[in-house]
């Protein structure tokens, strides 16, 4: 099952830097007797607004580690990840920019 994640943000240079590591087992066919379990769609939001969103298949690594680099940000700004797997659980984290 899917466990808690972690995330940092920084700015650089004009930049936010986001760094998250999601706990999920990200299963392949082969490895579930013909049922994956994986994470699907992944959404960054900047200030409640989205600033990304993704599909994911189950080719990534379980407990995959995602970086993303926004233009713009400043300190305190509110950055949320968040994600859907193929069997409806979801999870999210939220942080400040640092």
């Amino acid at each position: 099952m899917a466990g808690p994640m972690k995330m940092r943000a920084t700015l650089n240079g004009g930049f936010t830097d986001v760094r998250v590591l999601m706990t999920h087992p990200m299963a392949t066919e082969q490895q579930t007797k013909g049922k994956p379990h994986f994470i699907q769609n992944l959404t960054v939001k900047l200030n409640g607004k989205i600033v990304i969103e993704g599909e994911i298949s189950q080719a990534v690594s379980r407990n995959p580690v995602f970086s993303f680099r926004l233009n713009g940000g400043a300190k305190g700004d509110k950055i949320e990840v968040s994600w859907l797997d193929n069997k409806g659980d979801t999870n999210k984290t939220e942080t400040a920019v640092a």
